[in-house]
């Protein structure tokens, strides 16, 4: 027996989870400021055009567009990584798993993700030749491409649902296509990152000078596992965490502000804190992680919410100016 049913237009949890963090976080916003119209940015797969690009006299898949929607899918699907040495946030290139000059086609089930240099090194070599001494790294590549299509409907139903959702929050909502955020991108010559790509949402006449803005990288880090007890990789217990969460009114997640007077931790420290149950705790700032902390050089700033909070350095160049 399982409790699997899904009902009709219901997502699944990481999904929904999606849906729920974008709802969360423009709630917050407009509590901080008047928000009055929300663009977002809505795509939608073709999922046919993509199951077999290569049907012969439909020249219209065969545009940029098809192109685009192909790439984006593969952004989506393979998390925005190299498959091959997991790296993210660089340009990633459209790798043929079988190279077209051994045979192999523009099916999705032969496409994957590649960063610059895996590209390079991989040229028209085969998976099984290009990972010849890694075979576990290559059989979870042939894992991947086996993923089928619905995650490509269930993309285009949580991007259908976000959009209904917004709406019901009484604000104005604009839907621009990823055509439109990148024809903005090219017209007022903002470079290729993610943060950045929400200036060229929507229908805009100009972009503002970017260069000094100071950028916080939220992640979603969760409030802890349920399970309190460690496993070896052969499911034996390792070791047990505490059974309480909270020690002296602190919890691990908890943004404090530790002011030492001496010792080796001498200073005033601010970041994220991991708890123990003897009181001596760790505190991750934004360059490094201080230890054993006594728990009564601690401040609270606030609470654990599920996020994890850093500063990210952007080396992005402001604008060019247009007229």
């Amino acid at each position: 027996m399982h409790n699997n049913k899904r009902t009709q237009g219901r997502l699944t949890p990481s999904l929904q989870h999606r849906i729920d963090t974008v709802l969360s976080w423009v709630t917050r916003f407009r509590q901080l400021a008047p928000i009055e119209m929300i663009f977002v940015e809505q795509n939608k797969f073709d999922i046919q055009k993509m199951r077999n690009p290569e049907i012969s006299g439909q020249q219209y898949q065969k545009g940029p567009l098809m192109d685009f929607e192909i790439r984006e899918y593969l952004l989506e699907k393979f998390n925005r990584k190299c498959v091959y040495c997991g790296s993210s946030s660089v340009v990633l290139n459209i790798d043929h798993v079988i190279p077209k000059s051994k045979g192999g086609s523009n099916r999705l089930d032969n496409l994957v993700l590649a960063c610059a240099p895996c590209n390079q090194r991989k040229k028209a070599r085969s998976l099984d030749e290009f990972l010849a001494g890694h075979p576990n790294k290559a059989e979870h590549v042939r894992r991947q491409l086996r993923i089928p299509l619905n995650h490509a409907a269930a993309v285009n139903a949580t991007r259908r649902q976000l959009h209904q959702r917004l709406c019901e929050l009484g604000v104005t909502v604009e839907a621009g296509t990823a055509a439109l955020t990148k024809f903005n991108r090219t017209v007022f010559h903002v470079q290729k990152e993610h943060w950045l790509d929400a200036l060229c949402v929507g229908r805009i006449n100009g972009v503002f000078d970017f260069s000094s803005l100071n950028v916080l990288k939220i992640s979603c880090t969760g409030r802890g596992a349920y399970s309190r007890t460690r496993l070896t990789k052969y499911g034996f217990p390792r070791g047990y965490l505490a059974r309480r969460k909270h020690v002296h009114g602190f919890a691990t997640g908890d943004i404090v502000e530790a002011r030492i007077p001496s010792g080796k931790n001498k200073g005033i420290w601010k970041g994220s804190v991991a708890v123990r149950s003897k009181g001596s705790f760790n505190i991750t700032t934004a360059t490094e992680l201080i230890t054993d902390i006594n728990w009564k050089y601690c401040r609270k700033i606030s609470s654990n919410d599920g996020y994890g909070y850093a500063w990210k350095s952007q080396e992005a160049t402001s604008p060019k100016q247009t007229s």
